[in-house]
């Protein structure tokens, strides 16, 4: 199940695993391997993460059971924060297969799981050790419901209640439960320019219509802070963030206050003091000024018609 000492430094920087933390997971690999307990933890949870591969979860369902990520962390400590990265090294065979059935390109392939290395940056960065960022969150490259075309990332999911409610007035085939694409902003990849979005929207059309040809797709979607009108007041209207937020249609008001998010994402720590947020770009200033002010930052919910 999982790759011999010799075989797996290569696979680990195919995944783009930081060069820091591959001779740790060499070493740590004998400790998981004697432990009768944790291999066995380690083939449920890739049974768990192939099941029903390329089927697009639900993720308005209620779930039997405890989650992807709970079960990973139920992993002996000794292990510390790698045991998910063994998880998706061992189902690494079963993805690869995947996208060879559908005809996924190698370099599409490639970049998509390397997200895994990019994680792992992430952990860093917040906890200063090794270990995985949002385990539950990467299962779904690894299960084939999600892609990195160009700057943008695109998960093939359905519309939720609450944004197929609002999109009815787009049209007839818009409704909860029908397919969309989900897009998502990676960090750890420059800047979010009109021409990098263009770029990757022309990927994900031609893309899904090769690969996917038989899930029609009227609409895309995005839940970001990134998309909350606040930013207006702060951001010029030539600024990368505005041109992306003006490629949207709001379908609805979040109510709920979303504070952390555009702190962990532009600072890397959503427990950051908000008197200590540094103001070296407009973001930040944008940021830290409206919190400090007094303000709170929202989630929008925005789409667009594909």
């Amino acid at each position: 199940m999982l790759p011999d000492t010799d075989a797996l430094p290569e696979i680990l920087l195919d995944l783009a695993v930081p060069h820091e933390d591959i001779n740790e997971l060499i070493r740590l690999r004998r400790t998981l391997t004697a432990d009768v307990g944790a291999m066995r933890l380690l083939e449920e949870c890739v049974q768990e993460l192939v099941r029903d591969i390329g089927e697009v979860r639900d993720t308005g369902q209620e779930r039997k059971g405890p989650r992807f990520d709970e079960r990973v962390a139920q992993a002996p400590t000794a292990l510390g924060g790698y045991f998910a990265v063994y998880v998706f090294v061992a189902a690494l065979p079963h993805t690869r297969a995947y996208h060879r059935e559908r005809g996924i390109p190698a370099d599409v392939s490639r970049r998509t799981l390397a997200d895994l290395g990019r994680n792992m940056a992430v952990h860093r960065r917040r906890y200063g050790q090794g270990g995985v960022h949002a385990v539950d969150w990467l299962s779904r490259h690894f299960r084939g419901e999600l892609y990195q075309l160009g700057r943008l990332q695109f998960e093939r999911a359905r519309l939720g209640k609450r944004m197929g409610t609002a999109l009815t007035a787009a049209g007839p085939a818009v409704t909860p439960g029908v397919p969309c694409l989900s897009l998502h902003i990676c960090d750890f990849h420059g800047p979010l320019s009109p021409a990098a979005c263009d770029r990757s929207l022309v990927l994900a059309r031609e893309f899904f219509a090769r690969h996917y040809p038989e899930e029609r797709r009227q609409v895309a979607v995005c839940h970001s802070w990134l998309l909350d009108p606040q930013l207006k007041q702060y951001l010029p209207a030539d600024s990368n963030v505005i041109r992306f937020q003006e490629r949207f249609r709001i379908a609805r008001e979040d109510p709920e206050r979303a504070d952390t998010e555009p702190v962990q994402f532009v600072f890397g720590n959503p427990d950051l003091p908000v008197d200590s947020l540094p103001r070296r770009t407009s973001v930040e200033r944008a940021v830290g000024d409206h919190l400090r002010a007094g303000g709170h930052w929202y989630i929008g919910h925005g789409w667009f018609p594909l």
